[in-house]
C-alpha cells in the first residue's frame, strides 16, 4: 500500500493543532487519542511527539484518567475573579441602558463607558472602570452608538443637495 502524503503537511499540522485547541470537544478528543495511544504501549514520550506536546502534559492525561476516568480528560472550568455584578444588578442595569440617560437626570443623550461607571457607583455603589463598562455593553448585547456631527450653521437645502442618493419621501 502507498504511503498517503498531504500536500503543505507542515503547515497543515500547525492548522490542525490550532484547530484543536479552538474547542473543548476536539481538545478532549485530542486527549482521548493519546490515551488511546498509551494504551497501545506508546510511551508519552513518543505520544508527546506526534501530537507536538511536552511528556509531562501527556503524563498529566494519562494521570488524570486513571483517576477520574473519561470526565478526567473534560477541561475542568476556570475560576476566575468573582464579578462585581450579580445577576440582579445586571438585569437592572440591563433595564437602565435601554432606557435614555436623560430619564435618569444626566446631561447625555446616549450610554457611554464614562457615564455607566458614574451611574453604577450611584445607583448600585459598584465602582467598575470605563473599558469594564464597554466591555459590559458588549457582553449584555448593546452596541456602541455615536452620534453624527452636525456642521454649525449648514443650510440643510444645501446639504440634500449635495448628497449622492436622495432622500425617499414617505409619499411615494
Amino acid at each position: 500500500m502507498r504511503r498517503l502524503k498531504i500536500q503543505d503537511s507542515e503547515l497543515m499540522k500547525i492548522a490542525v493543532q490550532q484547530e484543536i485547541l479552538r474547542s473543548g470537544e476536539s481538545r478532549y478528543d485530542h486527549r482521548l487519542h493519546g490515551i488511546l495511544l498509551a494504551c497501545s504501549g506508546k510511551s508519552s514520550y513518543e505520544i508527546a511527539e506526534l501530537f507536538n506536546q511536552s511528556p509531562r502534559t501527556v503524563q498529566y492525561w494519562i494521570q488524570r484518567f486513571e483517576k477520574n476516568g473519561f470526565a478526567g480528560l473534560s477541561d475542568n472550568e476556570r475560576v476566575g475573579r468573582p464579578s462585581a455584578i450579580d445577576t440582579d444588578i445586571q438585569q437592572t442595569i440591563g433595564k437602565d441602558l435601554r432606557k435614555s440617560p436623560r430619564d435618569f437626570g444626566y446631561h447625555q443623550n446616549l450610554w457611554d463607558g464614562k457615564l455607566l461607571s458614574f451611574h453604577l457607583k450611584k445607583q448600585h455603589k459598584v465602582i467598575l472602570g470605563e473599558r469594564q463598562c464597554r466591555r459590559l455593553f458588549h457582553v449584555m448585547g448593546f452596541r456602541r452608538r455615536k452620534p453624527r456631527p452636525l456642521i454649525a450653521k449648514a443650510d440643510p437645502a444645501e446639504q440634500l443637495r449635495y448628497k449622492k442618493t436622495p432622500a425617499v419621501s414617505s409619499e411615494e
